[in-house]
């Protein structure tokens, strides 16, 4: 989708909510309840936060395993309690990945809502930006686009997309003995996701003399023939991987197919455990690398021991991977920030931000790089796990690197969005 057909759909949809008589305005709430200011979202008994998720569109899996994780997450904090005698309710609505339908639910949802723990997608996010920062909403997306840091009212958490890949390549090179003058391929989305992992890729092959060969997909592709092909022929030996799961999954198909064997180093959103129950199994599990900020459940923290149990538990069955990590700590961002806005007796929403604002680091025991939430220009840490698909291992991926910051992610600065 185009820029101009985004605009062109949000003002579409913006003009459908301005018919119906609705407003992303912050409507309801306010005044104050037992010597606590409240505001949006906040009643007497009730917090509602919510989430724009994708339940049926490309990351449908991940949608799913952060909402599932969230749920637990209130679930278990209004099992002790709530938050200030109130209980957190999640308000769930589905976009599928599409921008007009996402600006619709926020219509919809805002008025009602005292922070976001979930968006999913950075296109979304961007497309939300000055409505966000207008309604003053604490807001997390599940997007890692550097283009989505300068916000005091958007929380990134862990690593961006172009800081991965500046560490995929430091990685590749240090371990994977590429040298300068060698070819490396990068297959990426178009749109924010894709451009910048790209910005950081682009970087860090010039830093390291190497020659980058980029391939554009759109979300809708299915088939990474022709990329592979491409790649082929320009005799990459390493491949950088910033795309859905499936597709993900058809570019280690057909390489392997066309019998072009090399390591690959993806993003985040570029895995899912489910892949591991798919034919290409085999390929991820040999030479596919994963640059996350997510602890794995196969790492020996006890914290985490303890989530995937809980998470097993009320959602038996279902895939343990790093959405469900995610998911939990993003709800445990704005759990905590409720609580620090308590104590500080101020709910509105101004005050819940201010209350995450004040956090210089955040630590529930889950592992991990140490994050920097009290700033909001730069990504909150630089540092990230290098895991392994491996079906063996608890969540489907096992450490291959503890949480470290490249030296040449040291003297990277992302560029303006």
């Amino acid at each position: 989708m185009n820029m101009r057909t985004v605009r062109i759909g949000i003002a579409a949809a913006v003009v459908a909510c301005l018919a119906a008589g609705c407003s992303g305005k912050a409507t309801g709430g306010g005044g104050e309840s037992g010597g606590v200011k409240t505001g949006p979202g906040v009643t007497k008994d009730t917090i509602t936060v919510s989430a724009l998720t994708d339940l049926t569109g490309p990351y449908a899996a991940l949608g799913k395993g952060v909402t599932q994780a969230q749920k637990l997450y209130f679930d278990q904090l209004n099992a002790a309690g709530g938050v200030c005698g109130r209980k957190v309710e999640l308000l769930v609505r589905d976009h599928g990945y599409d921008v007009q339908k996402a600006v619709a639910a926020y219509s919809e949802i805002a008025p009602r809502s005292a922070a976001l723990p979930q968006v999913i997608g950075s296109p979304i996010t961007n497309a939300l930006r000055s409505r966000l920062e207008s309604d003053k909403l604490l807001t997390i997306p599940q997007a890692w686009a550097h283009t989505l840091l300068g916000s005091r009212y958007i929380q990134l958490t862990g690593t961006t997309y172009d800081i991965d890949m500046v560490n995929a390549v430091a990685f590749l090179v240090k371990e994977k003995g590429l040298k300068a003058g060698d070819r490396i391929g990068h297959i990426h989305l178009e749109g924010d996701y894709g451009q910048s992992a790209l910005a950081g890729s682009r970087f860090a092959a010039e830093k390291s003399g190497l020659k980058l060969v980029e391939q554009q997909v759109k979300a809708t592709d299915a088939d990474m023939t022709a990329q592979a092909a491409a790649f082929r022929k320009a005799g990459v030996k390493a491949i950088l991987v910033s795309v859905s799961p499936k597709q993900a999954a058809s570019l280690a198909g057909v390489t392997a197919a066309m019998g072009l064997k090399v390591p690959f180093a993806a993003s985040n959103s570029a895995f899912a455990q489910q892949l591991l129950a798919t034919p290409v199994a085999p390929v991820l599990e040999r030479e596919y690398y994963v640059m996350t900020a997510a602890t794995p459940f196969s790492a020996d923290v006890p914290g985490v021991k303890k989530l995937a149990g809980d998470y097993q538990k009320a959602f038996p069955g279902q895939p343990l991977d790093s959405s469900v990590f995610s998911g939990y700590t993003t709800a445990a961002i704005v759990g905590e920030a409720l609580k620090k806005a308590c104590a500080a007796k101020d709910l509105t929403r101004e005050g819940i931000v201010t209350a995450h604002r004040s956090a210089k680091a955040f630590d529930i025991g889950l592992g991990g790089a140490p994050q920097d939430y009290s700033q909001w220009t730069r990504p909150a840490s630089r540092a990230g796990y290098i895991v392994k698909p491996d079906k063996a291992a608890l969540g489907g991926t096992r450490v291959h690197q503890e949480p470290a910051e490249s030296d040449l992610a040291k003297s990277y600065n992302p560029p303006a969005g």
